[in-house]
């Protein structure tokens, strides 16, 4: 009787121990499959049957048409609104490269599923295993964003981000 006790409190502390460790949450991933480039930070993609637009976590590309976040943009990297504008141009043109329509990826989900503005948030993977928010990164054409809870690549796109500048990519060429 004795030793069943022991025995059972020592699966309930191994259990307790164990539980915290686990992840709080399974990574997601599911196919989707792209419709069209929107810029250089958000995909329009076909998703569990229906039309749905994808904002890329953790990288934010310049705007290509003169908006209100473009003129912010141009104030907070100290540059032509025109600069701004073209360098978004050039940043969605890089991405067409990356995806083309009908192209399979793999969207990876985060903390948060939605922005305010309804649209997924996801790490997009391509089929060859390159994982999309960081090639753009790494070609120079986004700055790096971080928005708590979505913050699993950080270090990673920060190290991509680090190796664009120091090598003049993209928004990088003329700096």
């Amino acid at each position: 009787m004795l030793k069943n006790t022991y025995l059972a409190w020592f699966l309930i502390v191994l259990v307790l121990i164990a539980v915290p460790a686990l992840p709080a949450r399974a990574e997601q991933r599911d196919l989707a499959t792209v419709i069209r480039v929107i810029d250089g930070n958000v995909l329009k993609v076909e998703y569990k049957d229906k039309k749905e637009s994808v904002r890329l976590i953790g990288i934010d590309a310049p705007e290509c048409k003169i908006n209100r976040k473009a003129r912010r943009d141009a104030i907070r990297t100290r540059q032509g609104l025109l600069t701004v504008t073209s360098m978004g141009i050039e940043a969605a043109r890089y991405v067409k490269r990356q995806v083309k329509k009908g192209d399979t990826i793999i969207l990876e989900f985060d903390v948060r599923m939605r922005d305010k503005y309804g649209r997924l948030l996801s790490y997009v993977h391509l089929v060859d295993g390159r994982m999309l928010n960081e090639e753009i990164l790494r070609a120079g054409y986004a700055y790096t964003v971080t928005v708590a809870p979505n913050v699993k690549y950080q270090d990673r796109f920060q190290k991509a981000r680090s190796e664009a500048r120091k090598n003049r990519r993209g928004l990088w060429k003329e700096t």
